[in-house]
């Protein structure tokens, strides 16, 4: 895992936490940037994913 990945999935993580807190008091702003935490650890996951699989590839044409 990279640091895009790992970062990405705490940053989901946060966002569950939030938009549960949220819900559970009734704060629908909290609840909100909880739902934002969550998009933007999904698009810097998906980031990292993509940085790893471009690695990858590299390295298998390079051991070609």
């Amino acid at each position: 895992m990279n640091k895009d990945q790992v970062k990405g999935r705490v940053e989901t993580a946060k966002g569950d936490v939030k938009e549960a807190a949220g819900k559970a008091v009734g704060n629908e702003r909290l609840a909100a940037e909880g739902r934002a935490d969550q998009a933007a650890g999904k698009v810097q996951s998906t980031v990292g994913d993509v940085k790893s699989d471009v690695g990858n590839a590299i390295k298998k044409a390079i051991d070609r």
